[in-house]
């Protein structure tokens, strides 16, 4: 009998919010997941870089995703020198793992996946996975899966404008990551 798929759940997670889990979790029901593996982002290429220092990101992915079974962080792109590529990650995880993975992302990051380093390889290497929302259903490839989001996304930037100007944002993330971004003075003008 075959395993059962692992998601491979990427960002930059500044910070992560209630629509990151939502998106696993809905993944994971959908595509019959055994799990989802989150993995900070260190420096990615095709973006500024990060507000919150990678020990913090990395901080905040830990508190939301514990508690949840089968959801584990990964590490190795955080805490790396060098920019974070897709690829090179799907790469070491398939080294080290036999179970299939699936590429999990929004239907926003999938509309630029063409322009990403090797993105023919990374469709080798796992299945892509793309949520879609009401109102909204990407223009996915053969071989590009998709499962279905509910509405109520919201973008880590907005999370940020929302904590700068000083808006409330308690729906928008788990407590833990609340309390931590509080706690840490993140986010907030000098």
């Amino acid at each position: 009998m075959r395993p059962e798929p692992l998601g491979i759940l990427g960002g930059t997670f500044d910070p992560v919010h209630n629509a990151h889990l939502r998106l696993a979790e809905e993944a994971t029901s959908q595509l019959r997941l055994s799990g989802v593996l989150w993995i900070p982002a260190g420096s990615p290429p095709h973006r500024s870089p990060p507000v919150a220092s990678a020990a913090d990101r990395l901080a905040m992915v830990r508190l939301a995703t514990a508690g949840h079974p089968g959801w584990q962080v990964d590490d190795a792109e955080v805490m790396a020198d060098a920019p974070s590529y897709t690829i090179h990650t799907l790469e070491r995880l398939r080294s080290l793992r036999a179970e299939p993975l699936v590429l999990l992302m929004g239907a926003d990051a999938f509309l630029g996946f063409t322009s990403w380093h090797r993105w023919q390889d990374i469709l080798k290497l796992a299945r892509v996975a793309v949520a879609s929302r009401p109102g909204y259903a990407p223009q996915v490839s053969e071989g590009v899966a998709t499962f279905h989001l509910e509405a109520g996304t919201v973008s880590s930037t907005e999370v940020r404008t929302r904590i700068e100007s000083g808006e409330d944002i308690g729906g928008l993330l788990p407590a833990p990551v609340l309390e931590y971004i509080a706690s840490h003075h993140l986010y907030r003008p000098d």
